[in-house]
């Protein structure tokens, strides 16, 4: 599909080349637009063309994300008309400071609080209040690998719960009310001593919890592991009013004195019934879900691309330059500000069994920055894709469209010196270790089909 009209570009970057570029092409004619430039004795010019075509797209449900230790966990209910209902619980240890002193035998209980360390919120009406609740485990977190499609029984009433009300705020530190009965019992444990003795002790009898959402508040957080978030209890001795505190967190003192993150894992349910995604019920699998695609970080469900109209495009060119070229992705769908959408998105190689595709060394293989070397010659002589500057699509909320250039990409595959791939559309790097970030929130973002556009400004030699 061709146009004539005037392309003016939305990535972040490169925003000076396209203001000069654009004012040449305001000054040109219709495509094919020749201007008069003499270049030599032979009057030769230069034809400028704008051009834009669709990648057609598709979703699909990655394999089972790995979220041991993600350092966050994911937490909250959604629901809406694409991808249905889904359920982030957030399930990790407890332990404590084996250096810190317990209360006496005589202590008195002033308070105590179950504190959350929430990162980031993401959700629908956050001036309304949002409902959380803090359940024991009954089972113990194994040193094992967790996906997440795992699961842990808990005790069904809530050893603490509150409403909060979010506002304006993007991270917190919440206080949860612990029933009179638990504040009762961990305070005489602490007072006891026996289950403090060390970590193993503990964890028999405190295994660990989970953190949960309440349906229909339609929000979601991420909270922080580590010191922040735990049971917070406060007392003093008797005949001395000087407060004091005792915390038992999701963090593990190290031997050097600080402490990390506390072994965890997010699950994650989902309930498609009823929606356009509801057919989607193989992992790696491409599904048509009608007009619309869609991206839902945690849940796992990103977006294919289908590539091949780059073959059918550059199979009609011949000595062309390539001034500029941009995939755009929007704009989206409306949903509330306050509901997040992954801040990038990579574009990584796939194959037909939607895999995404690493070089030799294991490293993903995406779209290399604009103005960057797509390929490389390796050891042996091969020219092999590039992975030193991979490059992302920017969002800008005012339009929200997600852009970026991939001229250099694009010159690559018109040079055969890159096999074009189709993409998986990803929000971040995938990775397996814990900076992954596609694994620790429910980001979404929904796009209509035929807003997902390639557009091309190239000229050529008469």
């Amino acid at each position: 599909m061709k146009s004539s009209s005037t392309y003016i570009p939305t990535s972040p970057v490169n925003l000076a080349f396209g203001a000069v570029l654009t004012l040449f092409l305001i000054s040109s004619c219709s495509d094919p637009a020749t201007v008069g430039i003499e270049l030599a004795p032979g009057n030769n010019q230069i034809g400028v063309v704008f051009e834009e075509f669709e990648l057609p797209a598709q979703v699909v449900l990655l394999d089972s994300f790995n979220t041991t230790n993600q350092s966050v966990l994911v937490v909250g209910e959604e629901e809406d008309d694409f991808f249905g209902k889904t359920s982030g619980t957030g399930y990790t240890r407890l332990s404590f400071d084996p250096n810190a002193t317990l209360p006496k035998a005589d202590a008195i209980l002033d308070s105590i609080f179950f504190k959350l360390n929430i990162r980031s919120i993401s959700g629908n009406d956050l001036d309304q209040a949002k409902f959380y609740s803090v359940h024991k485990l009954k089972e113990q977190i194994l040193d094992t690998i967790y996906y997440n499609f795992d699961e842990l029984t808990y005790e069904a009433t809530p050893l603490a719960s509150g409403e909060v009300v979010f506002g304006e705020k993007t991270d917190t530190i919440v206080s949860l009310q612990v029933t009179p009965e638990f504040a009762a019992e961990i305070f005489a444990e602490m007072k006891d001593g026996i289950n403090f003795n060390n970590v193993f002790g503990f964890r028999d009898y405190f295994p660990g919890i989970a953190i949960k959402g309440k349906q229909g508040d339609n929000t979601s957080i991420s909270v922080g592991l580590g010191t922040g978030t735990g049971i917070l209890a406060y007392y003093h001795s008797e005949g001395d009013t000087t407060s004091k505190s005792y915390n038992i967190s999701a963090g593990v003192r190290l031997s050097g004195g600080s402490f990390a993150a506390a072994r965890s894992f997010s699950g994650i349910k989902s309930d498609k019934t009823g929606t356009p995604t509801s057919v989607v019920t193989e992992t790696k699998k491409a599904y048509d879900v009608g007009p619309l695609v869609g991206m839902k970080a945690g849940l796992g469900m990103v977006i294919k691309l289908d590539t091949s109209p780059f073959d059918a495009f550059l199979d009609t060119l011949s000595g062309v330059t390539f001034n500029q070229v941009a995939l755009e992705i929007g704009e989206l769908e409306e949903q509330a500000e306050t509901k997040l959408v992954p801040a990038t998105i990579a574009m990584h190689f796939t194959d037909s069994r939607n895999d995404i595709l690493t070089s030799s060394t294991g490293i993903s293989l995406s779209v290399q920055a604009d103005g960057f070397s797509q390929v490389f010659t390796n050891e042996n002589g091969k020219e092999v894709p590039n992975t030193n500057s991979p490059t992302v699509l920017q969002y800008n909320s005012e339009t929200r469209i997600y852009s970026q250039f991939i001229t250099s990409h694009v010159n690559a595959l018109f040079r055969e010196q890159l096999t074009r791939k189709d993409w998986l559309l990803y929000g971040g790097f995938f990775a397996e270790d814990g900076s992954d970030v596609f694994k620790k929130s429910l980001r979404q973002f929904v796009v209509r089909k035929n807003k997902v556009k390639v557009k091309v400004i190239y000229s050529r030699s008469r």
